[in-house]
């Protein structure tokens, strides 16, 4: 747990003990810090995005981008579970790119269809009402 090279120094904090009965030593709490240098400090686990690209893959899978992203997604499942913690980042940063690009262009895609049935829905109901006028 403590890396090599480092002791661990249990140091008293300030103030009375705590849950201690008058003249017999109290509890003490201690706190132990590891410091390590050139190298950050990741407390949460690298992220696979596995729902996102199931999602991005069962409904908007353009230009197999959602596919794709499957795919980085379960490599970087794999490395984690493997402790590649930089492997797993790393296929699961190109994971959530490929999400996002999905994402946009179905976005994209959606409104342009959405767009489209509404002009040919308005052009249709135009050429109805002047055909019965005369």
């Amino acid at each position: 747990m403590h890396p090599q090279g480092y002791a661990t120094d249990a140091v008293q904090l300030q103030g009375m003990g705590y849950g201690g009965l008058p003249g017999q030593p109290g509890v003490v709490q201690h706190t132990a810090v590891n410091i390590t240098r050139g190298q950050p400090v990741i407390t949460e686990p690298p992220k696979d995005h596995i729902i996102w690209s199931l999602l991005c893959f069962l409904y908007s899978n353009p230009f197999c981008l959602g596919l794709a992203a499957l795919i980085y997604s379960i490599k970087a499942r794999d490395r984690k579970v493997a402790g590649d913690v930089d492997g797993a980042r790393h296929y699961g940063s190109t994971a959530r790119s490929l999400n996002i690009a999905a994402t946009i262009i179905a976005a994209i895609g959606f409104l342009i269809f959405i767009i489209t049935i509404s002009v040919i829905t308005a052009q249709a109901a135009s050429h109805y009402s002047y055909n019965y006028r005369y």
